[in-house]
């Protein structure tokens, strides 16, 4: 991820050979059809080692159980192929995988990358090869909103979750309306997610008459003491939109060692109970706790007693979802071609036309009409308490 934006960069400039002559990008994707009778293959595409291996590991074990539970309702052989993508070896990782999935005809659907500069370094590469994406978890808004006149995201990219341009405002008001905070202290980690994330907190708050104050780290930092250093005694929050939950455990205890009683707030990929802990503080998810939801007493269930050893959290529950959304996007490309897939690009062409009822967020889930975003996805606000778990306060 630490270099995801040079290569996003890079990505996006050697795609300009594919477009069209009016300017437009144009897709690639073979011509060969494949028969929906036979066995057609998603790929998971997410950190399973690493800083963010829980992240990984977490929605990898929903994927499985929505791919074991749901085709053979919707008439479907599906199977679904894993990709690892460390947090710390940067883009490359994502970048190899696309290749490999592009040349496999039977790969039709991608959930994922999961992680934001993963997303937008090989969001080219599956366009060309008509390959759909649903990411669970990338929220860097130029992904499918134009910012500054540029999106990073392609048509065949979309995401179940709502992006940093919902997130940050989210924090950013519980900071001023309800912590009352007058002086902030506003991280990145020199990556897409966590850059983009501070950009928009940061305006807002200052619009607000919050004095902030910036700082940047590496991606590969674990050690904060040196800059918790440069935190004025007089801040009240530190926003820390690391997606690595044990770097904001460090920093927090960091504080608390060097005599400060700044506050940190974490983004979504800091959601992590067994990992960020630090009584007091907070993290922000697109995720509520489905726990709550009658409808879903079924499906945690059977993802329990597939997963004994494992908690129910936050990242999994929109990967099913994710998967879901693909499966019910072929079966409607199927359906359209009497039992063929004329090329891959034909289900990317049918998600903006599948809706949920009973959704595993709640509610039912439909499609923005502007952007490749769910309508009306909201962020959720959690304190953490002195026993370490999360307890939803927004």
């Amino acid at each position: 991820m630490k270099k995801a934006i040079v290569v996003a960069a890079a990505v996006i400039a050697a795609s300009i050979v594919a477009t069209s002559a009016h300017g437009g990008p144009k897709v690639a994707a073979s011509s060969q059809s494949i028969s929906c009778n036979s066995t057609m293959k998603i790929a998971m595409v997410t950190p399973l080692t690493g800083a963010a291996g829980f992240l990984g590991t977490e929605q990898l074990s929903w994927a499985k159980y929505a791919v074991a539970t749901l085709p053979k309702q919707l008439g479907l052989k599906i199977q679904l192929v894993q990709g690892d993508t460390p947090v710390e070896q940067g883009a490359a990782p994502a970048l190899a995988l696309a290749q490999k999935y592009a040349a496999d005809p039977k790969v039709v659907g991608v959930i994922g990358p999961s992680t934001s500069g993963d997303a937008e370094a090989s969001a080219q590469t599956y366009f060309q090869a008509g390959i759909a994406q649903i990411s669970p978890s990338a929220t860097d808004t130029p992904l499918t909103y134009a910012v500054n006149g540029k999106k990073l995201g392609t048509p065949a990219f979309f995401r179940d979750i709502p992006a940093n341009n919902i997130e940050g405002p989210s924090i950013a008001s519980y900071i001023v309306n309800t912590l009352k905070a007058k002086n902030v202290v506003v991280f990145d980690f020199q990556e897409p997610y966590s850059q983009g994330l501070a950009s928009t907190i940061s305006s807002y708050l200052t619009k607000h008459g919050v004095n902030v104050s910036r700082l940047s780290a590496p991606n590969t930092t674990t050690d904060y003491s040196a800059y918790v250093t440069k935190v004025p005694s007089n801040t009240n929050v530190v926003v820390f939109p690391t997606q690595q939950p044990p770097a904001a455990q460090t920093f927090a205890e960091q504080l608390v060692e060097q005599g400060k009683n700044a506050v940190v707030f974490g983004g979504d990929g800091a959601d992590a109970p067994a990992q960020f802990k630090h009584a007091g503080d907070y993290v922000a998810n697109f995720a509520p706790d489905i726990s709550g939801i009658a409808s879903d007493a079924p499906i945690i269930a059977g993802w329990q007693k597939a997963n004994p050893s494992m908690t129910l959290g936050s990242f999994g529950p929109p990967t099913y979802g994710a998967v879901q959304i693909m499966l019910n996007a072929i079966k409607i490309a199927c359906a359209q071609n009497h039992g063929t897939l004329k090329s891959r690009a034909d289900v990317f062409h049918n998600i903006k036309k599948v809706t949920i009822k009973n959704w595993i967020l709640g509610g039912t889930f439909k499609w923005s009409t502007k952007t490749n975003d769910p309508l009306n996805a909201h962020f959720y606000i959690f304190k953490i308490q002195s026993n370490g778990s999360y307890k939803l306060v927004n």
